[in-house]
């Protein structure tokens, strides 16, 4: 039986990755706020054939986290732990600036939490030889966008931390890939300010994530043309990238009709 850990399993993208591993033969630990929005996706996985699990256990405290974390890695490690669980914040329709506990609080959850769960799993899974580390970063951590700054800040993160574990875990016999989703149509997505081209539905993206787990790849970006754009401004001297976010639209003279954050 395989086993599938999920954190953020009710937002757009997790629950599309969830409906991708809900098959016979797999066992699905799915985590996430929303218990009806949980239920219901459990009740959907279930018919699909998989075993089904459900967790809401508060991830940013690191006793509770911990011992949930041990109890999935008993009687072994699972199979496959893609850290899904976000949210984002902007600077605000008048561009003054994001709420710094709003920011303080993303950062646990987009940034701490993942890099808690990579620390725990990666040992146990160091130690039993196997297993696979997901972790959800974005386009955005190549060059940070100036209307979500702290977002941007803790994706790039993400993205070091995972490429980091990599290297450390895989002569062990353990994966970890680092998924970074352009625009992925959901209400985090919705709510996030500046133009989104590409956008993908989300059971495209879930497919093509499992698709890149499954060949345990490095770095799992999409789609190609905004991947290349954005690894471009990685590359191109810092002015140059910034008067590019200008010119498509990414500053906050641009599309003022947005919230302040939400859940992937």
């Amino acid at each position: 039986m395989t086993r599938v850990v999920i954190t953020g399993a009710t937002g757009a993208i997790g629950q599309a990755l969830a409906a991708v591993y809900a098959k016979p033969g797999n066992q699905l630990i799915l985590h996430g706020r929303q218990l009806d929005v949980l239920e219901t996706l459990a009740a959907t996985c279930r018919h699909a054939g998989a075993e089904v699990e459900l967790d809401q256990v508060a991830l940013e405290d690191d006793d509770v986290l911990f011992a949930w974390l041990e109890a999935l890695c008993t009687p072994t490690v699972p199979d496959i732990v893609i850290v899904n669980a976000g949210m984002n914040i902007n600077i605000g329709e008048d561009a003054s600036g994001e709420d710094w506990d709003d920011a303080s609080r993303l950062l646990e959850i987009n940034l701490r939490v993942p890099m808690a769960m990579g620390n725990h799993l990666g040992k146990r899974m160091r130690a039993a030889g196997h297993g696979q580390l997901v972790l959800m970063s974005s386009l955005a951590a190549y060059h940070g966008l100036p209307v979500t700054p702290s977002y941007s800040a803790s994706k790039a993160g993400v993205k070091a931390y995972g490429e980091a574990l990599r290297g450390w875990l895989a002569p062990h016999g353990v994966g970890v890939s680092v998924v970074m989703p352009g625009y992925v149509s959901s209400k985090m997505c919705d709510e996030m300010p500046g133009p989104k081209p590409f956008l993908w539905q989300p059971e495209r993206a879930a497919r093509f994530i499992a698709q890149g787990i499954e060949r345990n790849r490095a770095r799992i970006s999409f789609p190609f043309p905004l991947n290349f754009g954005c690894w471009w401004l990685a590359v191109l001297p810092a002015a140059i990238s910034q008067r590019l976010l200008t010119l498509f639209g990414y500053d906050h003279d641009h599309d003022h009709d947005h919230g302040d954050g939400a859940h992937r």
